[in-house]
């Protein structure tokens, strides 16, 4: 039997007819596999993790079969709880995958400690300048003393106390200057005195 008999005869008919099936089942179960494999069209809805505490996390994402990686603490923040999720990635609301890494960043426990310049003899606006570039805020109420040098640092106050060259305060805080008004002898018009209040009575 020559190769185009066989090729039109029902033999060969039903053995490709055998080999295409089995190319489609095959083909069937390699995709399907592949579909569990991969999770194919299993969609997970990342919650938010924002301002939730490390235990927390771990708890919700076990619910959701997630998991998690802290990638990175930012500078603190006093709107978050210490050591809470300030961000996450992939966003909440984001569809992935089972056992998908969701990437966090975390709140200090507070705000770092910044060593104090040395200030002395600096101008009002020099200090505040040098203060605020570092991360400190100047209070807009200053102390004067008796000094001839209006405007010049002559101290440095902290929650009532005095700071100095190399003291260790938080980021952040709220410092007052203490500045010179300009009259050594404490002689400014402008601090009345309570010896200088008098009035007379008439009767």
């Amino acid at each position: 039997m020559s190769l185009v008999q066989f090729m039109k005869s029902k033999v060969f008919g039903k053995q490709l007819l055998i080999a295409l099936a089995a190319f489609l089942v095959f083909s069937f179960l390699v995709i399907s596999w592949l579909k569990i494999a991969t999770n194919h069209n299993q969609k997970i809805e990342v919650p938010n993790l924002v301002k939730m505490s490390i235990e927390d996390v771990e708890n919700t994402l076990e619910e959701y079969d997630l998991e998690y990686v802290v990638i990175d603490s930012v500078s603190y923040d006093p709107n978050f709880p210490p050591q809470s999720v300030i961000s996450q990635s992939p966003e909440a609301g984001d569809f992935v995958k089972e056992n998908r890494k969701i990437y966090l960043k975390l709140n200090p426990s507070s705000y770092s400690i910044i060593e104090m310049p040395d200030l002395m003899g600096r101008t009002k606006r020099q200090a505040i300048s040098q203060l605020m570039a570092i991360g400190f805020r100047v209070d807009e109420k200053y102390e004067y003393i008796p000094d001839i040098a209006e405007d010049v640092v002559r101290g440095i106050k902290w929650n009532g106390s005095a700071v100095f060259k190399g003291s260790k305060v938080p980021k952040n805080s709220m410092l007052t200057l203490v500045l010179g008004d300009g009259y050594p002898d404490g002689g400014n018009p402008n601090i009345v005195k309570e010896e200088e209040i008098t009035e007379e009575i008439e009767f």
